[in-house]
């Protein structure tokens, strides 16, 4: 099989959570240990960092991988869900798998995965363990996929677990309370291994420390000892930071949301120093200040085109949106708002957090589970916010773009799946637009 092939084997053969939600979720670890021990154990070969939470373990496990990579050593990074290419989920020193390697291991494994019928996520999760282990990583950064508990990446040992923070997202498997989430989200804290919580309310942090003190594990919580002491968004994009133990930090990635992850990113070096591994402050510079280069972390509040101002982010919950939502209200220029959303998010919570005084775009991305545009705009009527339908994320698109004055700000979002249909788009049609994937 070709690479394509293969790829389309996979999104075919194995149910793809992106794609059709729920019934691709498997509850239980059954299938990873078997893959895993098929696999001879190839987690258990290198250092891990496994980083859960309902917003911004993304970007927190792509700048730990960069901040890892500045010190010299061999990273290996697995998050989801892709954007533009399967590949993006797998990475080492911030390149992709190669794509023989995913043909190979697919081909060669075939017949011990089919009979087991694994999702798409615990066959992928088990293809990166193995493939970290054949690049002979030192250490790999390892974001949960949903939850934490019963999350196939759950059987890694690692020397920091990092909790983000708490918001109502996946509730139909994870709870429909935050601390009922939170408990999903703490079963990654493990005995003897060092748990760093970048947020909390009264109602999770009570289950964090509960569990903590269960397994006689130290817990940190980011927000009582803050490392970030001031910070002030820089007129390039990004957020200049000063800091308690590592001086001044450029940070290239510049959403409101950025600076509870600063914090959060700090305190897990911190433990990670505390662990043996060799970090500097020039290390924690660079990682900051170059982590979509040395990571190829697409789609945090991104600008892809400056006239007019065009930017694009993955945030899809009511937690990303309370963010986003603050930035949006600091834009200056009329708003112009390419937007769409799926069908299992808490669609009215979003909706009510959006800006009237904008002209809105609304479009469904290319997955099962997107709302369709018409139902999309509909909806938004009830919350005041005016526009038209659109078939596809690229027509709305080009139709924002062709309305826009130079002066306009046009915003793509409301789903990590409108990003990737964007950014696949401006791959394809204008490259120009688009850093290099």
């Amino acid at each position: 099989m070709t690479y394509q092939e293969t790829v389309d084997f996979l999104y075919s053969s194995v149910p793809l959570f992106q794609q059709v939600g729920a019934g691709a979720y498997k509850e239980g670890l059954s299938n990873t240990h078997k893959l895993d021990a098929h696999f001879d154990h190839p987690h258990k070969l290198y250092r891990t960092v496994h980083v859960a939470g309902t917003n911004g373990k993304g970007s927190c496990s792509h700048t730990l991988a960069a901040i890892l990579q500045s010190a010299g050593y061999r990273v290996g990074l697995f998050t989801s869900p892709h954007l533009v290419d399967f590949r993006e989920r797998i990475r080492v020193n911030g390149e992709k798998v190669d794509e023989q390697y995913v043909v190979d291991f697919v081909e060669n494994e075939r017949s011990f995965f089919e009979p087991l019928h694994p999702s798409f996520f615990e066959l992928t999760t088990a293809l990166a363990f193995k493939y970290f282990a054949d690049m002979k990583v030192d250490i790999a950064v390892i974001e949960v996929g949903l939850g934490g508990r019963l999350d196939c990446t759950n059987i890694i040992s690692p020397v920091v677990s990092v909790i983000t923070n708490i918001s109502f997202d996946h509730v139909a498997f994870l709870g429909d309370t935050l601390a009922k989430i939170a408990g999903e989200k703490a079963g990654i804290i493990k005995r003897g291994v060092t748990a760093v919580v970048g947020e909390t309310v009264d109602e999770t942090r009570t289950v964090f420390e509960t569990k903590a003190k269960e397994l006689d594990t130290a817990i940190v919580f980011a927000e009582d000892s803050p490392e970030v002491m001031e910070h002030s968004f820089n007129k390039d994009g990004g957020i200049d930071y000063v800091t308690r133990r590592y001086g001044s930090l450029h940070g290239e990635l510049g959403g409101f949301c950025q600076v509870k992850n600063a914090n959060t990113i700090l305190c897990a070096v911190n433990v990670l120093k505390q662990e043996g591994l060799n970090i500097t402050a020039a290390d924690v510079i660079n990682g900051f200040a170059h982590v979509c280069q040395l990571t190829g972390l697409m789609g945090r509040w991104q600008t892809i085109c400056e006239k007019p101002k065009t930017v694009c982010d993955t945030g899809h919950n009511v937690g990303g949106f309370e963010w986003i939502s603050q930035q949006l209200k600091a834009v200056v220029g009329h708003k112009r708002m390419v937007f769409g959303m799926v069908n299992d998010k808490d669609v009215s919570g979003v909706l009510n957090l959006l800006p009237k005084d904008a002209t809105y775009y609304f479009c469904q991305a290319s997955v099962k589970r997107a709302l369709e545009s018409g139902q999309m705009r509909s909806l938004a009527e009830g919350y005041g916010l005016k526009g038209k339908a659109y078939g596809t994320v690229a027509e709305a698109y080009d139709a924002a773009i062709d309305e826009a004055d130079g002066d306009d700000f046009v915003y793509v979002g409301g789903s990590s799946f409108v990003v990737a249909d964007l950014l696949t788009y401006l791959y394809q049609n204008r490259p120009k637009y688009v850093k290099k994937l």
